[in-house]
Order: structure tokens, then sequence, then C-alpha cells
């Protein structure tokens, strides 16, 4: 019996390091590929250059992700939580305060700091997937994807706040949510940084009193 025991924490011991293994290396690959997607954009970036710089063999990148589209939808899933950890924007803590929040303000405050993160983390990353999106109907489905899911969290932002008693019940939730959804939504990150250049805090300030604004109007 204590043979058995003593194979089994042994096992364990090797799935451990080769799960270590695993993900130091995908994070290589990860970093690398964010590297070069921001300096040559999508369509010139290859896999074969991604492995150069992550220090892989090219075979490890295609068995890690499987196509470029893949590895690029991972590198802005990473970059739009900051991290590597299987949870969504929504249920990260700040999220999780703007659909709380004992205030509508501190609710919107919290929304505003959520959106001005992404626009930090991936407001470039976003301006390369605007680019790709044309070529790559994997890249277009999942940006079409997220931009479903903006409009939900705005759905659900404001009918939380209305079922709360935070907003008067005169208020158009459907309105505020549509609204919402064009401030916050990747497609404006992006304008806003083309047209006027603008970084992410002056995003996360114009959101901020955008949405105060909405509320007054309101």
């Amino acid at each position: 019996m204590m043979h058995l025991v003593k194979d089994q924490v042994k096992a364990d011991a090797r799935a451990e390091f080769g799960a270590a293994r695993i993900a130091r290396t995908e994070a290589l690959v990860v970093a690398a590929a964010r590297e070069l997607f921001l300096e040559h954009g999508y369509a010139a970036t290859a896999l074969t250059q991604v492995a150069r710089r992550a220090g892989v063999a090219p075979r490890t990148v295609y068995v890690r992700f499987g196509t470029k589209a893949a590895l690029f939808r991972r590198v802005i899933d990473e970059a739009l939580v900051g991290d590597a950890e299987p949870i969504d924007v929504a249920h990260r803590p700040r999220a999780q305060d703007a659909m709380t929040a004992g205030t509508l303000a501190e609710r919107l405050d919290a929304l505003a700091d959520v959106a001005a993160g992404i626009a930090d983390r991936a407001g470039a990353l976003l301006e390369v997937a605007a680019q790709a999106e044309g070529a790559e109907p994997e890249i277009a489905e999942a940006a079409q994807s997220g931009r479903r899911e903006t409009a939900r969290l705005c759905r659900e932002f404001w009918s939380r706040a209305s079922l709360d008693g935070l907003i008067q019940s005169i208020m158009d939730t459907g309105q505020l949510a549509n609204t919402t959804d064009a401030l916050l939504c990747a497609d404006t990150m992006v304008h806003l940084r083309r047209v006027h250049g603008w970084s992410h805090a002056e995003y996360g300030r114009w959101l901020r009193e955008a949405l105060r604004t909405l509320v007054a109007a309101g």
C-alpha cells in the first residue's frame, strides 16, 4: 500500500512539473506574439517569427496554439483581463463592483475603471484586431462575440441598477444600455485612439464624465 501511495505522489509531482513547464512555455510564446503583433501588425507576423522570439521550436507553437488566429485570440484574451487566469472580465472584482456597489455613482466609476483598464492593457491590440477582422473569419467572429458580450453586460448593468432602486423608474433602461454600449465598446476605443490619439487615462476620464452626464440627462 505504501508503495502505491509513493508512486501516486511521484506521478502527481511529475504531472505538476509538466503543467508548470507547459504554462511557462505558453507564457513565453504569448509574450513574444504580443510584441510582434504590436510591432508588425497581424498580417506581417508569422508563427515562425513568434517561435524565434520566444526561443522555442516552431513545432511547439503549432502544437500549443494551432493557428496564428488562435494565438492572437489568446493574446487578446489575456490582455483583456491582465493575466492568464481563466476568469473573464465580467467576473473580475472591479466588474463585480460595477454590478453590486451601494450607489449608482460607485457603480459608474467601477464601470469606467473596467473599460479604462481594458483600453490600457488591450487598446493597441484592439487596433490590430480591427485590421485583421477582414482577413480572418475566426478573429471577426471573436470580435463580434466580444461586442455581443459588451452589449449584454450593459443591459445587465442597468437592469440591476433599476432593480436595486438606483435609478428613477421612468428611465428607459434599454436606451441607457444602448448608449452605454456605444461608449464602452472596443470600436469606440479604437476610434478614439486613431482619431484623437487618446490614452487610456483620457478615455477613462471622458467615459466617467459621459456616464454621469447620461444619468443626469435621463
